[in-house]
């Protein structure tokens, strides 16, 4: 008989932890939490000290059973995750499991590994009720603000609207950097850069850019600068070599793994966390929630090896890293390969590169520094007092940088640095060209998810694990939209200097280009603007930081759960009443852009039934005519004239087979309607701009598709009103006016007669 049951909250990790003990263990899983603050009403009695009401939900109570029936005369060892939530499940499991103090061991693991495994059941614990009161503390706030702050919303904005002590604050940052860009002004410049070449000894060439030491702000100092250039010569003042050192990033924290992963690997902050607990639940990394760069030194011993092996002993400087975040907590180590010298894994492509970009963080980190130098030449323009500056830069030892380099979210520079000839005080290169290109001041980027957890992180808000739900949540609530924007055509003007002679020529760029970037929504912006103004404290960075540090205390035992929430829920509800006091927003209030020239009629722009419209009249009785706003348009900068133009559709594009072919948009989306049908129009269609031919494109791509619809997949003669047909969601079976949906596990080509009367006869028994 089993003498030892392990519980885990998954069942990946209970199949991987099982390889490692013996046949006196049964592992299971709790799938979780097993309980949780009851949905009906608040879950919490404020009258009686903030008490939490836990209830099981409907669909763990057959957990509960088994676990409970397998607990039973057994030493229980709870083994859930080392961190505040998994401290909750474990204590969870205690009180409705019923657990015995003197049969019930804790214990925790930073690797699925035999030997973390085993020492961990060497020295078992208790439960840690500091650690799952910071974890109650947290959940008790969260549901209170979330449940008297969104009915606040509902009565004063809009039904159905949503606020959190977290995701409110993160939206407000995207709110805040819209708005940025929104007041930007770009200011146009021009960026000199000259072509320089010396000859050597043997009479051969060797060619350098270098740039001028300052922007030029207009086309007319341009001009100038290159007009001086044609006939003077250029002096070296000086050159200066700088050795320096690069050292390697140190390896990841749950915050920098997301960040780094979302750059390199394009993958979303809640794809990386599932990934990353698919690895460390597969025993192939240590725990992925930490906010620690340590590592053990047994790890560095082992990465040491690793690297002295596949570069030599040159490559290696082991290194200890601190965390540098004061709240920093449930740290054992950085997250790491269990094993150094697994270079890879079996897995998914997605659990691949994962695992890759983490194992060459962490053996990059026990690296030598890369070793430069950077070589800065002064050039002088003779006969004035501008000058250009050539950069360059060699690798002596490319140390961690053979492995693996940090990415950066920043704008790429406009040209990087390369190796210059050799050159000394007062050699006279000479300019092969010299191009003076109009530039412009860009502003603020949007937030990336990976940037907006780095901004998070800067400020204190949340925790690492929290940020992949909180983005989530922002975009699922509409707040907010991750969206690509194709860019626009921008113009500029490039003066040339060549041979004596200076050409102007106007040439043309795509800018604003962006991929995967967060921008808020319409009724993100009303939404944070209202909560900006009726709640201060929960919207203020320093707040929800300082929030933070207070569960870091009572997680430390430094105080009390109770008291923290007393003191923020007296003053939060006194809040919460004074804006029930207040009148309404209106989130549907027209907001007036001008008046409609051919008409005479104002036009407004406001949020209607179905999202963000423009509206033409409607004060004088007559029922008004509305326009959607186009996609990335926004009701805080949108001008009478892009309003105006929402209402050239339904427009007519041309004939096809003696009928108009007319475009427009509806409560489904964009369409093409000819001969009283209707075709959606792809996604990649412009509905303003498409023309008749891939208008009547799409009209004969639907009729292709209705009538192979049309054609039975299968058919039988000795039953001919039967028939296996494509419907609009899939195959099935039609008979006597009557259709059957076809079960899984059917292939439709290959049914039989008799099949489809036992299908038939199946469902008509339901």
């Amino acid at each position: 008989m089993q003498e030892n049951l392990v519980i885990v909250e998954s069942p990946a990790k209970a199949k991987t932890i099982e390889k490692f003990l013996g046949k006196d263990f049964i592992v299971k899983s709790s799938f979780g939490h097993i309980r949780d603050l009851a949905k009906k009403d608040l879950g919490i009695n404020i009258g009686e000290g903030y008490k939490p009401v836990y209830e099981i939900p409907g669909d763990k109570k057959k957990v509960v059973d088994e676990l409970t029936k397998l607990a039973k005369s057994k030493t229980v060892w709870l083994a859930s995750d080392e961190d505040r939530e998994g401290e909750a499940i474990a204590w969870h499991l205690t009180e409705v499991l019923g657990l015995p103090v003197d049969r019930t061991k804790r214990i925790v693991f930073h690797e699925i590994t035999k030997r973390a495994i085993l020492e961990a059941i060497e020295k078992p614990r208790t439960v840690n009720m500091d650690l799952v009161n910071a974890q109650q503390a947290r959940r008790i706030l969260d549901r209170l603000v979330g449940f008297e702050l969104s009915p606040v919303l509902w009565k004063k904005i809009k039904p159905s609207l949503s606020a959190g002590r977290v995701q409110s604050v993160a939206v407000r940052l995207i709110v805040e950097r819209e708005r940025e860009i929104m007041a930007f002004e770009s200011k146009a410049y021009y960026r000199v850069v000259a072509d320089f070449f010396v000859t050597d000894a043997d009479g051969k060439q060797a060619v350098f850019k270098a740039e001028l030491s300052r922007r030029l702000d207009t086309e007319q100092q341009a001009l100038d600068l290159l007009e001086k250039c044609k006939a003077t010569t250029f002096t070296v003042l000086g050159v200066e070599r700088k050795p320096s050192k690069k050292s390697a990033a140190a390896p990841f924290t749950t915050s920098t793994l997301q960040q780094e992963a979302g750059r390199k690997l394009g993958m979303s902050v809640s794809q990386t966390m599932s990934v990353a607990q698919r690895l460390y639940e597969a025993g192939y990394i240590t725990y992925m929630r930490t906010d620690s760069v340590n590592l053990s030194s047994q790890a560095i011993a082992a990465a040491k090896a690793e690297i002295v092996q596949l570069f030599g002993e040159r490559y290696s400087e082991a290194r200890n890293y601190k965390t540098k975040s004061k709240g920093a907590q449930e740290a054992h180590e950085a997250i790491r390969p269990a094993y150094m010298d697994r270079t890879g894994i079996e897995g998914s492509p997605a659990e691949k590169r994962l695992y890759d970009l983490i194992w060459k963080r962490t053996i990059a980190s026990q690296m030598a520094s890369a070793q430069t130098e950077r070589t800065v030449v002064d050039i002088a323009v003779d006969g004035t007092e501008e000058r250009f500056v050539a950069t360059g830069e060699v690798v002596l030892f490319d140390g961690f940088l053979r492995l693996y380099s940090e990415s950066t979210e920043d704008e790429p520079a406009d040209g990087e640095e390369a190796l210059l000839p050799p050159l000394k005080k007062g050699d006279r290169p000479q300019a092969r060209s010299i191009t003076a290109s109009q530039r412009f001041t860009q502003s603020p980027p949007r937030y990336s998810e990976a940037s907006l957890v780095k901004r998070l992180e800067e400020l204190g808000i949340g925790r690492p694990s929290t940020y992949a739900p909180t983005i989530s949540t922002i975009i699922a609530r509409g707040y907010v939209v991750k969206e690509n924007r194709e860019g626009v055509k921008r113009e500029y003007v490039q003066l040339r200097l060549e041979k004596g002679s200076i050409a102007r020529k106007t040439l043309s760029e795509n800018v604003g280009r962006e991929k995967n970037k967060l921008s808020p929504t319409d009724i993100g912006m009303i939404v944070t603007d209202y909560l900006d103004t009726q709640f201060g404290d929960i919207m203020d960075y320093n707040f929800t930081a300082l929030v933070e540090k207070e569960f870091d205390e009572i997680a430390e035992g430094e105080k009390s759960w109770v008291d923290m929430i007393r003191a923020f829920y007296g003053r939060f509800h006194t809040t919460v009443d004074r804006a029930l006091e207040q009148e309404p927003v209106r989130s549907g209030q027209a907001h007036l852009l001008g008046t409609d020239p051919a008409s005479g009629k104002p036009v407004y722009v406001k949020i209607g039934r179905f999202g963000p419209v423009a509206q033409i009249g409607g004060d004088d009785g007559e029922k008004p005519r509305y326009a959607s706003l186009k996609k990335g348009q926004l009701i805080a900068n949108i001008t009478l004239e892009e309003a105006l133009d929402l209402f050239t559709l339904p427009r007519t594009v041309g004939e096809f087979e003696g009928k108009e072919v007319v475009i427009g948009i509806g409560r489904f989306g964009p369409y093409v309607r000819h001969d009283g049908k209707f075709v959606s129009l792809a996604k990649t269609d412009d509905p303003y701009t498409i023309g008749l031919d891939r208008a009547v494109e799409l009209i004969s791509q639907k009729r292709e598709k209705d009538a192979k619809a049309k054609v039975p997949i299968r058919s039988f003669s000795e039953e001919p009103g039967l028939a296996v047909l494509n419907g609009r969601y899939g195959p099935y079976i039609a008979f006597d006016g009557k259709n059957y949906r076809i079960p899984k596990g059917y292939v439709p080509e290959e049914l039989t007669l008799e099949q489809c009367r036992e299908i038939m006869a199946k469902s008509k028994k339901k």
